[in-house]
């Protein structure tokens, strides 16, 4: 524990000498949430890196979050302190086949979900998150032929919310795709008064069977506003942090087996204070390249 509250207070001495600040996802380590200047979902973690006075950027989250954010803050340091936190279902996008899909069909509006690389956002018309994507949807006029990439599952459920026909590409988050309708079964079993609330990364039967289906955002919002006390937690396990925080009198429990991202797991404190020690370790990215994915990302952000 010492050692713990040594180097909290180096990170917090770095953090001045630096003039840092630290961006954290709903989904990390809660040392690390519990350390941030700010957290938040994929959305929340974009605006802030667009408005941000600070010299550097220490984004905790996984490669994507950290690319989004060097995208909206291409003059800052943007450090990630574990370049090796991927996102498999970022890595299911082909580029190349991509490519080919725009040239052969120039009419269609891609939009990309913010789980992609920064290579991707830059090929596409407009980025959306969990948060925003039935909204960025919304706005495409009916007549226009949409791909939306690369979450098939959260592409289908606002598919078949909005009636509005898209072609959508074969990814997903490994981990929200393995819940299971059993699963929620068994947690209302276990936990009769309790609302269930599902990530709308999950499958569409899920989606069906819960309560809810909401960005880590918005249940963090509905979890606090709402007048029920007890929920089940169908999305990463690191989420139950900010709300037991900030919801100290209510009761949440996680889906069995519980969901484990291993990714967003890998970031530790000696890991952000190595990061503001040594700068390490910076994200760099090709001028051309931020420039495309600074205008998808940027009328994401607009709606």
């Amino acid at each position: 524990m010492n050692d713990n509250k040594n180097i909290i207070a180096e990170i917090a001495e770095l953090k001045k000498q630096r003039n840092a600040i630290i961006l954290a996802h709903n989904y990390v380590n809660a040392e690390i949430q519990a350390i941030a200047d700010f957290c938040g979902d994929s959305l929340e973690l974009s605006i802030k890196a667009a408005d941000t006075n600070a010299d550097v950027l220490v984004v905790c989250g996984v490669k994507f979050m950290a690319e989004t954010a060097k995208i909206l803050s291409p003059d800052t340091t943007v450090l990630m302190p574990r370049p090796d936190a991927g996102c498999p279902m970022a890595d299911m996008v082909d580029v190349e086949k991509l490519r080919k899909f725009r040239a052969e069909n120039p009419d269609t509006v891609i939009i990309a979900y913010v789980n992609t690389t920064a290579e991707v956002k830059s090929l596409v018309d407009i980025c959306c998150t969990s948060g925003n994507a039935e909204k960025v949807v919304a706005s495409i006029p009916e007549d226009k032929e949409i791909l939306f990439m690369p979450d098939r599952n959260l592409g289908g459920n606002i598919m078949r919310k909005l009636g509005r026909k898209m072609l959508l590409w074969e990814g997903c988050c490994p981990y929200h795709d393995g819940v299971t309708v059993e699963m929620i079964s068994r947690a209302r079993e276990a936990a009769p008064d309790a609302q269930v609330l599902v990530h709308p990364e999950c499958r569409n039967e899920v989606v069906m069977a819960a309560d809810l289906a909401l960005s880590t955002g918005a249940m963090l919002k509905y979890v606090t506003e709402s007048n029920n006390k007890e929920f089940i937690v169908g999305t990463e396990s690191g989420i139950l942090f900010r709300m037991q925080r900030a919801n100290p009198n209510k009761k949440f429990y996680l889906l069995q087996p519980e969901i484990l991202c291993p990714d967003m797991k890998r970031i530790t404190l000696d890991d952000v204070a190595q990061a503001l020690r040594e700068l390490k370790y910076p994200v760099e990215l090709p001028a051309q390249m931020i420039s495309g994915a600074a205008g998808a990302i940027e009328k994401m952000i607009a709606l």
